[in-house]
């Protein structure tokens, strides 16, 4: 499997979350952390990302299947 490496503004529109939000639940272990790609920038594995959403997804339909008429 290929991965590819996402930058902030991606991160950001992917996963609907703010800079800064992204940051702290990094700092929580709550988010995949970031790899360095240059000296002085940063990105996202594509794959840890995806995975992330969908553990949120999962999550959210937890507790019961609820219709939705």
């Amino acid at each position: 499997m290929t991965e590819s490496i996402i930058r902030l503004p991606d991160v950001k529109k992917i996963t609907g979350l703010s800079r800064s939000e992204i940051y702290r639940r990094e700092a929580l272990d709550q988010f995949p952390k970031r790899v360095a790609i240059g000296a002085r920038s940063v990105g996202w594995v594509s794959g840890e990302v995806q995975q992330w959403i969908e553990a949120r997804i999962k999550d959210s339909r937890k507790g019961g299947d609820h219709e939705h008429a």
